[in-house]
């Protein structure tokens, strides 16, 4: 897939990261935590549109001071500083990524996200990434099936499992390892 890429970019990584990690938020605690993460992503964004293009927002019109259109919100991807275009790209890769999430060897899964949690709830965060490549690798080993595709496409959609199936069950850990999975994901890809 040339599509992963794309994620070697920051803002771009970060774009697939939120849109998988938001697909199927079942649990209300999660769903709050995926939400509170998008809007301060938000934020970020819109303050960078901001600052390169003035006044004018990012998605070419002019800010409304009206007061009933304060209060709505546009969806994260509205401050996205690539345009439209490369949002719905990169939402596809998130979406193809989902797909294979969804053909992994759940009973494989399952025991890495328990041993991912347990582990980073010991470990300081610092050691965080180190622990989602080990467990990444581990599981890979023991076989998630999926032979048929590219490996680095099962490894990126194992991680990103991973990391969603950890921080649905303790969604206070999002914001860091939101953070781990960006730098797991962004790192050089062997060609």
């Amino acid at each position: 897939m040339d599509d992963l890429t794309k994620l070697g970019s920051e803002q771009n990584a970060t774009l697939v990261l939120l849109s998988f990690l938001q697909a199927d938020c079942s649990n209300a605690q999660y769903n709050t935590a995926v939400n509170s993460l998008g809007k301060e992503l938000k934020k970020t964004w819109r303050s960078s549109c901001e600052e390169e293009f003035g006044v004018i927002e990012c998605d070419s019109y002019l800010p409304t001071t009206i007061g009933s259109f304060d209060d709505i919100e546009p969806p994260v991807e509205h401050y996205w500083p690539g345009g439209e275009g490369e949002v719905r790209a990169l939402q596809e890769v998130a979406a193809k990524l989902r797909e294979i999430a969804t053909q992994l060897e759940q009973s494989v899964v399952d025991q890495a996200a328990r041993n991912l949690r347990r582990n980073v709830m010991s470990s300081p965060s610092e050691q965080w990434l180190d622990l989602l490549k080990n467990e990444v690798q581990r599981a890979m080993v023991q076989g998630v099936g999926l032979q048929h595709l590219a490996q680095e496409r099962v490894m990126v959609a194992l991680s990103l499992t991973l990391v969603k199936q950890v921080c649905e069950h303790t969604p206070q850990l999002l914001r860091d390892l939101f953070d781990t999975a960006l730098q797991y994901i962004r790192r050089p890809r062997a060609r």
